[in-house]
């Protein structure tokens, strides 16, 4: 018997986060929601140690393990995005197929999605002999002050 497939609908909100989880049979605790709301309103890259810190300014009841265990358990089912970075891990609220700019100025990572020519795939499949099923690029750059300050 056949096993039914589970919907790999992309996670685009707080609210597809949720469902993810209670289509995965996981149970979604009163921490596990703070970690998922907190990801979704900073929408940014933080570390369990940011994620602790913030929770518990805000009042939320939240121990070092218990933050730690739900990234794990939240990342494992590719509900939220986990990034190996030098200063260690970071955690994402977006969980598909995406790309990073590194700034390099302010050592932000900010999410883009961006797709490549169909050319540029076909050349990397030719000199590799490996067909592409999907990518994720990393920018590295700095802040366009110069830019900032005229408005551009």
């Amino acid at each position: 018997m056949q096993k039914p497939a589970i919907s790999t609908k992309a996670i685009r909100s707080l609210e597809d986060a949720l469902d993810r989880c209670q289509m995965l049979g996981m149970r979604v605790s009163r921490q596990r929601r703070f970690i998922l709301e907190l990801l979704w309103q900073a929408n940014e890259h933080l570390s369990a140690r940011e994620i602790y810190d913030r929770l518990n300014q805000q009042g939320k009841d939240i121990g070092h393990t218990s933050v730690y265990q739900n990234l794990e358990a939240l990342s494992s089912q590719g509900i939220i995005e986990c990034i190996e970075h030098c200063d260690g891990r970071l955690y994402g609220n977006i969980s598909d197929a995406h790309s990073h700019v590194n700034c390099i100025d302010t050592n932000q990572i900010l999410d883009v999605h961006i797709e490549l020519p169909t050319e540029l795939i076909d050349q990397v499949e030719a000199q590799t002999g490996v067909k592409i099923s999907g990518y994720t690029i990393n920018f590295f750059g700095h802040r366009n002050l110069q830019s900032d300050e005229n408005g551009h």
